[in-house]
């Protein structure tokens, strides 16, 4: 049998077969079914003073994950007591400012128990003047970040931060278990892009999180920090498996405006992405409203 499941991984590429301690009915067999959820949306991102349409990407997939080594495992059915499943998020952000192209990813890594805090965040952001790379690792207490960065004041830096919510995982917490969202006065580590963009250090915040409902099946999570005009808004459906439909983001940038970022969504498929990578497969991109040329 565990010959089986080796075998059956290696055909699968990232997801996970087999999966316990799903928080809600109908979780194993959704996120289970050896294909990853892509959903696209219509981008339009604050930067520079603007806002730059271009597109968002959320991608979630199950994965067998090593809880010491925190990375994905190669032999799962050999882990034992280290495998713990996970549901990684990839996040991407792809838009042009002027001349030239910006692209962010976000990936996350959370226990899919819908409980437990997440494991690891990573972040890469890549522009014409340079490109950047954080890394963050759940170490029971504290959160190790590791941060490298062309510009000087930025890289090469390691420090800490104490095991607060990561705004970052709010994104999974709402497709596994949205019944875990704190609410009311929270301390939370705002996210690893935003704060690339702004040009600021992540550290612990105070915020305000709420959760309330929208006209139809609609629920809207929010956060609203203390002591800047900076709110992040996620709605989502109520149902199961709780699809992002979309999000709103104000900030004031290093330009001094005031604008918000939004996200649209356009179009979701199911999809074993890994395995589709001829020119034939294109079409995908075209059913995700993404762009088949460069």
């Amino acid at each position: 049998m565990k010959a089986t499941l080796t075998f059956l991984l290696s055909i699968i590429g990232c997801s996970l077969m087999l999966a316990e301690d799903w928080p809600e009915a109908g979780a194993q067999a959704y996120w289970n079914q050896g294909k990853a959820e892509i959903s696209r949306y219509a981008l339009s991102q604050n930067r520079y003073g603007d806002l730059h349409s271009g597109n968002a990407v959320l991608i979630f997939v199950s994965e067998p994950f090593s809880r010491s080594k925190q990375v994905k495992l190669d032999d799962y059915a050999k882990a034992g007591d280290d495998l713990v499943n996970v549901l990684k998020l990839n996040f991407t952000k792809n838009f042009l400012t002027g001349i030239y192209p910006y692209s962010l990813m976000l990936s996350t890594f959370t226990p899919a128990d819908g409980v437990s805090p997440v494991l690891k965040v990573t972040m890469t952001g890549q522009e014409w003047c340079g490109h950047v790379f954080g890394q963050l690792n759940n170490r029971g207490d504290h959160y190790e970040l590791q941060d490298f960065s062309y510009f000087e004041s930025e890289g090469d830096k390691k420090t800490t931060l104490p095991a607060k919510l990561l705004e970052d995982e709010v994104w999974s917490r709402i497709r596994l278990n949205p019944a875990t969202l704190p609410i009311g006065k929270i301390s939370v580590i705002p996210g690893a892009l935003v704060a690339r963009l702004m040009h600021v250090p992540q550290k612990v915040e105070t915020a305000d999180a709420s959760l309330a409902e929208q006209e139809g099946d609609l629920n809207i999570y929010t956060l609203k920090y203390a002591g800047s005009d900076r709110a992040l808004a996620i709605s989502f459906k109520k149902a199961f498996p709780h699809s992002i439909v979309g999000w709103q983001e104000t900030y004031t940038d290093f330009s001094g405006k005031l604008l918000t970022t939004t996200a649209k969504l356009t179009k979701t498929i199911l999809s074993d992405y890994w395995s589709k990578h001829n020119n034939s497969d294109r079409a995908l991109r075209k059913e995700l409203d993404l762009p088949t040329e460069y």
